[in-house]
């Protein structure tokens, strides 16, 4: 388990910092201590260093198993509040019993081979599906159901996926609940998309033609 690192990609804005940032390094700390990763306890000092101007950051720190940190920063554009993101579902299908899967990591062969089924202009997003064909989450981002019941759904960790901050802190603020999903469920609510980075985004299904 040494040919991966740990990443954590997050939002820098001015005024407030890094969002969600306690959620950030607790995943990391946690992550580090299941797969015998040292160093997250210096995550946070790394990230302190980090400072823009009057414009939102992409940040993206990674933890190699030796403990080594490396913290990078881009300028970010955030989406419009109507944006609507077109999502087609991939032929891949994640494994449940893998459960690498519940930590985000450099090892994103997978995704990346999902996310080549559908070009940019068709699709913004890919879903994946499990084994038994559950829906469980996008290359980049948790899915989110809203049934009507006043309380956004999403699939739980055992269906084979990350355990995403903005889905965290989702569900911890009781917006959200885990419940397995079938792809009916889908097609008969209203989906959303959404990471830390990018916050929720409303989603359609597409076939991808």
């Amino acid at each position: 388990m040494n040919d991966f690192s740990l990443i954590e990609t997050m939002r820098w804005e001015p005024g407030h910092g890094i969002i969600r940032l306690r959620l950030h390094l607790a995943r990391l700390k946690r992550s580090a201590g299941r797969l015998g990763f040292i160093g997250a306890e210096k995550a946070e000092e790394a990230l302190a260093k980090v400072h823009g101007e009057r414009s939102p950051l992409r940040v993206r720190l990674t933890l190699s198993p030796i403990g080594e940190i490396a913290v990078t920063t881009a300028p970010f554009s955030p989406l419009p509040d109507n944006t609507v993101w077109r999502v087609a579902i991939a032929k891949a299908r994640l494994d449940s019993t893998d459960k690498l899967l519940r930590h985000k990591t450099t090892r994103r062969d997978l995704y990346e081979a999902a996310r080549r089924e559908y070009p940019a202009d068709i699709a913004d997003e890919v879903l994946l599906l499990n084994e038994m064909g559950e829906p469980c989450e996008g290359t980049i981002t948790s899915i989110f159901l809203d049934d009507g019941s006043g309380q956004l759904k999403t699939p739980p960790i055992s269906c084979g996926l990350l355990a995403g901050v903005l889905r965290t802190e989702l569900i911890c603020a009781r917006r959200a609940r885990a419940q397995r999903l079938s792809l009916d469920d889908v097609n008969a609510g209203t989906l959303y998309v959404g990471n830390s980075l990018r916050g929720l985004i409303r989603a359609q299904l597409t076939t991808g033609d």
